[in-house]
């Protein structure tokens, strides 16, 4: 089973991910990692922190000369900023205490934290629950990436929506798709909606408040036939809202035509089927790929909705823990728009569920075993 775990402080040493269950033999280095690395921390609205950390990961097992070797695979990513808070984020106790920081931020995890896990100091809720452990999923979702590609799958995210701006699917193909979004400095493949998004987050940012917005990832070239239909947790409709779903601040997940969907007749809605080169194919996509927890061979369509980032220039009001008392909330380095980034942070959970997926339907201790049983399912369908 292919999963992942990460670990790390968003002040401490170093972010960690463990990726295990990859096949030996695939070709790996951290070339493959690092250009996702920097492309999350670019981005229209960004803050402090972006000019601070210049991501780059480091393999400290499961690699040699270039290729897997089937044993867990460790990366490391550290954190330059750890330098500024040795102090404040020491292993053992320091000399000096620092200061606990006791009022919460409303929309973070600061409160639920504290009452949870019975902290008298939310620090120790803001640097687990931080996104920067966001940079994890992104290097487990390159490694992943770097996986489907050995069967000719793609997977691209995009902004589609930043605070009131909207983009219109001007792209035909994934490739164009790509090339448009990381041109783009809110990676927006539409440049009107791209113009109209930047002058949202600049009247945000003079306003001292955030914006967020929505994004879609397409993922091309998955083969009819992955996930299930049989159990809950095997859909994959349900592992890929699941995946999306944990990642920070985002608030909704859609497959296809989505919530769309719901207003229409069906007759608006489902996919025709024609058979045409040898392959069932569908007229349209509303589904998204998906039918029944299965793929359908169609291109995978899924959004996210992510939500203003809760830390606030000018901030709301909170009650601080320790008196009691109602005072202003505290502000934190913080951005203004982190839809950009969000977009390959999607991108990394949607491939990291495909690359499981293609797993289970194909599953083999080493890459050739795996390529061996796609082609043999490949072939198979071709002739039915």
């Amino acid at each position: 089973m292919l999963r992942f775990l990460s670990a790390g402080e968003s002040h401490g040493p170093a972010l960690t991910v463990i990726v295990d269950g990859m096949p030996a033999g695939l070709p790996l280095s951290p070339d493959d990692i690092n250009p996702d690395l920097r492309r999350r921390q670019q981005g229209y609205g960004r803050g402090g922190r972006m000019k601070i950390e210049s991501d780059t990961a480091e393999i400290l097992s499961g690699v040699r000369h270039g290729r897997t070797l089937g044993s867990p695979i460790t990366v490391l990513i550290r954190n330059r900023d750890w330098e500024n808070w040795r102090q404040r984020m020491s292993i053992s106790p320091p000399e000096t205490p620092s200061s606990p920081v006791t009022v919460p931020r409303p929309g973070h995890a600061d409160l639920a934290g504290m009452l949870k896990y019975g902290h008298t100091d939310i620090r120790n809720v803001i640097e687990r629950a931080s996104a920067r452990e966001t940079a994890a999923r992104v290097a487990a979702g390159a490694i992943a990436k770097a996986f489907l590609r050995q069967f000719n799958i793609q997977v691209v995210g995009h902004v589609i929506q930043i605070g009131h701006a909207l983009a219109k699917p001007v792209y035909e193909s994934i490739e164009q798709l790509r090339s448009s979004a990381e041109e783009s400095p809110v990676r927006c493949a539409d440049p009107i909606a791209e113009t109209r998004m930047m002058g949202y987050i600049d009247f945000m940012m003079e306003r001292g408040d955030s914006v967020g917005g929505v994004v879609e990832v397409v993922a091309e070239g998955v083969p009819p036939g992955i996930g299930s239909y049989s159990q809950w947790d095997r859909r994959l409709d349900g592992r890929l809202a699941q995946a999306v779903m944990s990642i920070h601040a985002i608030k909704g997940v859609e497959i296809g035509m989505g919530f769309m969907a719901a207003g229409l007749p069906g007759s608006s809605v489902h996919d025709e089927i024609y058979y045409e080169d040898k392959r069932f194919k569908r007229r349209t996509n509303n589904a998204g790929g998906i039918e029944g927890g299965v793929s359908n061979g169609e291109r995978i369509v899924v959004r996210a909705a992510m939500k203003p980032i809760p830390t606030l220039l000018n901030p709301l009001r909170s009650v601080d823990v320790a008196t009691k008392q109602e005072v202003q909330s505290r502000f934190e380095r913080s951005d203004v728009c982190a839809v950009p980034a969000a977009a390959v942070v999607v991108e990394a959970m949607v491939a990291f569920v495909l690359a499981q997926e293609m797993l289970v339907k194909f599953g083999g201790d080493s890459l050739q075993e795996v390529l061996r049983n796609y082609n043999s399912y490949m072939e198979a369908l071709s002739s039915v």
